[in-house]
């Protein structure tokens, strides 16, 4: 019995228990749509359960439980999601025909997020019993907030990136404690990877990060086969990234850009037409500064057939990337702007109540919501607090680093190394790639990274002060 009473199996029960609850026995919660249910949707064969639902009730107002069953494949929406989605739309339809009920794929999200969590307090655990505590305390805390757990009765792909960093991280951990770990459990890694990388296109560039730690872990083992098949998985990882950036839809990429431009650069611009001359963009496009890719009744429409020549063939991100690097102080600007939004874990402007709950349009539900409330009113929202803690975070895990010789310590490290340049790939690419647009739902993944150092970072100073109350207590004893 006493083997069964171990810290990652309390983990799951605790963390399980506050899920069901929120998520399956309480009230429906989950997020309204705000129109991106469209792209998975048409994809894995779903669509609206009412067809005559009023405009403000199906989007942005109230969470929807039941979908109608449709074709598959009414476009097409790249993205790892798609698998998740339709094994539970298949799980769906084998227990009720005659719709799609959101909480079998809620269901498949939360055993993802205790699996990770498993996995990381079973190979992250150390003898010091208050760091073990702390660790399963704060994944708790922190992890079944409302702010994430919500998302898991939705289509949105929030979900599916925030189960598989931490998968991806578990797994990583796992394979740098296990002295001889298996080639199943590599690709087991990979895997989860894969399903980050290629969850949202703004994920792509984080699968060469993974793969150049795919690279360290390819020499922890003498074994040939090993080696030659870390290797493999590395290089297709890279392949996989840049298939899934260079293979976005068109669409998505016109949106991106245009957000990018007239919704970010040329944003409260003091000299449009000189920006726009820096770009290499004719000077007449200055009327659509300010303005969003779906607002309504600008001088130019989105899909005016002009812009593609004047606009869409004459722009990329590579000169976005330089007018920044001209433009420092701009850059500099924007991000303060982000870092204004980035402690939002959830979009407070989305309902979570399904309308025959009563609650008004909008509502949203508060219970267990005590990390991402303080996230919101109580942490420094503020660029300078993001670089201070990421400066010292970086600065620690160098430090660990050079004191360490043993290379699956060093890897340890540098995994978590990564974790943090995810962070700050998170906080950059939706800047670079999306302006000023909806930041606080883009913001999502680099909320997650930074709450995983959070976690790391709590957890490193309760052990390093615990083994040195241990040394100064055997100290103690030597000397009497």
């Amino acid at each position: 019995m006493k083997k069964y009473f171990v810290i990652e199996n309390i983990y799951v029960v605790a963390a399980g228990c506050i899920a069901v609850w929120l998520l399956f026995l309480g009230p429906f919660i989950g997020v309204a749509d705000n129109g991106d249910f469209l792209r998975i949707m048409g994809t894995a064969g779903l669509n609206y359960y009412d067809a005559m639902e009023s405009y403000g009730d199906r989007f942005f107002s109230y969470a929807h439980a039941l979908f109608a069953y449709d074709d598959f494949f009414r476009g097409f929406y790249p993205s790892t999601q798609i698998l998740l989605v339709t094994i539970a739309r298949f799980a769906g339809q084998l227990l009720n025909s005659s719709a799609f009920d959101i909480r079998i794929l809620g269901f498949i999200y939360v055993v993802l997020l205790l699996a990770a969590g498993y996995i990381i307090m079973k190979y992250n655990k150390t003898r010091c019993g208050i760091t073990a505590v702390t660790l399963a305390a704060l994944m708790v805390f922190l992890f079944t907030d409302i702010g994430y757990l919500a998302y898991f009765n939705s289509l949105f792909g929030e979900p599916v990136s925030f189960v598989f960093l931490l998968l991806t991280i578990g797994t990583g951990l796992m394979l740098t404690h296990l002295q001889s770990p298996s080639r199943k459990l590599l690709v087991l890694f990979f895997v989860c990877v894969l399903f980050l990388v290629c969850s949202k296109t703004q994920n792509a560039p984080l699968g060469i990060g993974f793969a150049l730690i795919g690279l360290r872990y390819a020499w922890m083992k003498e074994e040939r086969k090993w080696r030659k098949l870390a290797l493999f998985l590395s290089g297709a990882m890279v392949l996989a990234s840049v298939v899934m950036y260079v293979g976005a839809p068109k669409d998505f990429k016109h949106i991106n850009m245009y957000q990018t431009i007239f919704f970010g650069i040329l944003y409260d611009s003091p000299d449009v037409e000189g920006d726009l001359e820096q770009l290499g963009l004719p000077s007449h496009l200055s009327v659509l500064a300010d303005t969003n890719y779906f607002q309504s009744g600008t001088a130019i429409p989105q899909n005016d057939p002009s812009l593609k020549a004047d606009f869409y063939d004459r722009i990329s991100h590579v000169d976005v990337v330089l007018f920044y690097m001209n433009n420092p102080g701009r850059l500099i600007g924007l991000l303060e702007y982000a870092a204004e939004h980035s402690m939002n874990i959830r979009p407070y402007y989305l309902g979570n109540y399904l309308k025959s709950e009563g609650e008004p349009p909008g509502a949203l539900s508060y219970f267990f919501s005590g990390w991402s409330e303080f996230k919101r009113y109580d942490m420094p929202n503020q660029l300078w607090f993001i670089a201070v803690f990421f400066g010292l975070y970086f600065a620690v895990a160098i430090t660990e680093w050079l004191r360490s010789r043993e290379t699956r310590v060093r890897v340890r490290i540098e995994l978590l190394v990564l974790l943090g340049l995810t962070g700050i790939f998170s906080f950059m690419i939706p800047v670079l790639g999306d302006g000023r647009a909806d930041l606080s739902k883009h913001l999502f993944l680099f909320n997650v990274a930074f709450d995983m150092m959070i976690v790391a970072s709590i957890v490193w100073l309760v052990h390093r002060m615990a083994s040195g109350l241990r040394n100064a207590r055997e100290a103690s004893r030597q000397v009497r």
